[in-house]
């Protein structure tokens, strides 16, 4: 049940996603600096937060008397945590930050996930505040907020669905209405809101989705809010409480330690935040962070899952080894075995390597990169949709390893598995996120981002042709196969057709993209070698055979009566 923090797999999967290409635009973060504060995240994940994980999961967050107590532990982390200056790492030295890349701190949040994804949920909710306000924010409202949001002392939530509403925000009924002297007042009932109440901070920050008066009807009607827990005084601390209240937590399948809240406003005094009506364009910046911090969730269970699973592997004997002929062997010494672990810490490199391009890429764009842009866009709901999906498999699969002791709860990895399997429903569904690719990603820039992205791969396959036991022509055969997806459904933008296949293609495309990530770590490091190789013949070779999935369209569908 204990956690190392893979430091080595981290960094090597930084330079292959581009990292050193970040120097020059954050001189700060030379590599001296960065190795310090990898190894400084890692210490405290490993000594401070995983500890806290098991007991977590057994004891729950809990809520009485209208009010939510974090599970025993995390309130102190949280704080210490805080006093670190975790939570600062990539905010605006301006506000308190400091002013580090993205994807530095998205490195760093997987070792938090990975210690204790209840724990991980709080600081990455509060990082998507702080992203929104820095975006939308007056000046007056950033003053107030984002120094004590990036300090830790305050956290952030995002209440955005509600009981009739689930994904289809378009059907939200929370109103906002003028208080008359400048403000509004909220009214409405919000679910599923990670941390939305607990006893870890002095305030909480709560931007929140409603509609304002004569608002239209459909998404066009949203407003972007932030509403805290408690009103804050003329000198910017926080004061009496605000009329909002968790109404309960939900009984969840897993992530226990982390308190999922009915949040209940009741004319709650709230501060218009951007343009009205832009509600939700304003709220993607939120999402979009939420989004890859989420992907990098899914990395982080894969590699818990397997390190656990691992162990297990080497300490359980029990047959004869295939190749030394020992018995009872170790579970290690059995191929199928060895395999499944060996796939695991190949998707959890391979997915890794996603999630880090595309902070990569969005540090890039932040600083005026517009073809970085592109990529951030294109990359970040395969990074979620994917990771993601590769975090629940590595998990089921762990849990495999383990046998009929993995469905146990004492052996702990049962929960790796409950925790996980939210994340393909957080911040989008995955069928979302694959809709969100076909339908607006491949054509943006006429397309132009999916073709630098199949160049890029392309050029790396040419590159590894005839090394790494086939990797170079497996991954060309698999990036033509994207190509071909992204034609083919471009063709058919807004169809059945294309909503048809758009979570086959997002599978496609973060298999290739992917196995392009892996090849790179490969060539970086060759103690990555056999990852890449058995990757390419058990993943990358079945991606051509995906396109038939992709390109099958809609009539199935329609003539299937249920």
């Amino acid at each position: 049940m204990t956690y190392t923090p893979p430091l080595r797999d981290i960094a090597l999967a930084m330079k292959a996603a581009g990292f050193d290409d970040l120097i020059e635009l954050f001189p700060e973060a030379d590599h001296a600096t960065v190795e310090a504060v990898l190894d400084g995240a890692g210490a405290f994940a490993a000594d401070i937060i995983a500890p806290l994980n098991r007991p977590g999961d057994l004891a729950h967050a809990t809520y009485a008397n209208g009010k939510v107590t974090a599970a025993p532990g995390y309130a102190a982390a949280l704080r210490e945590f805080a006093e670190g200056g975790w939570n600062s790492l990539s905010a605006e030295a301006r506000y308190g930050g400091q002013g580090l890349p993205k994807a530095l701190e998205i490195a760093v949040f997987e070792m938090f996930n990975a210690a204790s994804l209840a724990f991980g949920l709080c600081p990455i909710l509060t990082q998507g505040a702080i992203e929104a306000l820095a975006a939308h924010g007056t000046t007056e409202q950033k003053a107030k907020y984002l120094p004590r949001l990036i300090s830790g002392e305050w956290t952030g939530t995002m209440n955005l669905t509600e009981p009739q509403a689930g994904s289809d925000l378009a059907a939200l009924t929370t109103r906002a209405e003028p208080d008359g002297e400048g403000g509004w007042r909220i009214t409405g009932q919000k679910i599923f809101i990670t941390w939305g109440d607990h006893d870890a901070a002095d305030n909480i920050v709560h931007l929140v989705l409603a509609r304002t008066p004569n608002a239209p009807a459909g998404v066009k009607g949203i407003s972007l809010f932030v509403a805290p827990k408690r009103i804050l005084t003329a000198d910017g601390k926080a004061g009496a409480p605000n009329e909002l209240r968790p109404a309960g937590i939900e009984h969840k399948l897993g992530i226990h330690a982390s308190p999922t809240c009915v949040m209940v406003f009741e004319g709650a005094k709230a501060e218009l935040v951007g343009v009205e009506g832009q509600g939700l364009a304003h709220m993607f910046t939120m999402m979009n962070a939420a989004r890859l911090q989420v992907g990098t969730q899914g990395v982080a269970i894969a590699e818990r899952a397997y390190q656990q699973a691992l162990a297990f592997a080497h300490e359980r004997r029990q047959s004869r080894s295939a190749w030394t002929g020992e018995s009872p062997a170790p579970l290690w010494d059995l191929p199928d075995v060895r395999r499944t672990l060996m796939l695991i810490k190949a998707r959890t490199a391979a997915a890794r390597g996603i999630c880090l391009a595309t902070a990569v890429a969005a540090d890039q764009a932040h600083h005026g990169d517009a073809k970085a842009k592109l990529r951030e866009e294109l990359l970040t709901p395969i990074a979620k949709g994917w990771s993601t999906d590769v975090g629940v498999w590595a998990a089921s699969e762990a849990l495999q390893v383990h046998g009929g002791m993995g469905f146990v709860e004492e052996t702990g990895a049962a929960q790796h598995y409950r925790d996980c399997r939210i994340l393909p429903i957080y911040e989008g569904t995955n069928g979302i996120q694959a809709i969100d690719l076909v339908g607006r990603k491949l054509s943006m820039e006429g397309g132009a981002a999916m073709t630098a992205l199949v160049s890029d791969i392309r050029e790396t396959a040419r590159a590894l042709k005839g090394d790494l036991g086939g990797v170079g022509d497996r991954l060309g055969a698999a990036v033509d196969a994207m190509a071909a997806g992204a034609d083919w459904l471009s063709a058919r933008k807004g169809t059945p057709d294309a909503l048809a296949g758009a979570t086959a293609y997002l599978k496609l495309c973060g298999e290739t993209v992917g196995g392009w990530m892996l090849a790179k770590q490969a060539h970086l490091d060759s103690r990555m070698g056999p990852l890449a190789t058995l990757y390419a013949g058990q993943v990358l070779s079945g991606v051509p055979g995906q396109l038939a999935a992709v390109t099958q369209g809609s009539a199935p569908l329609e003539a299937f009566e249920g």
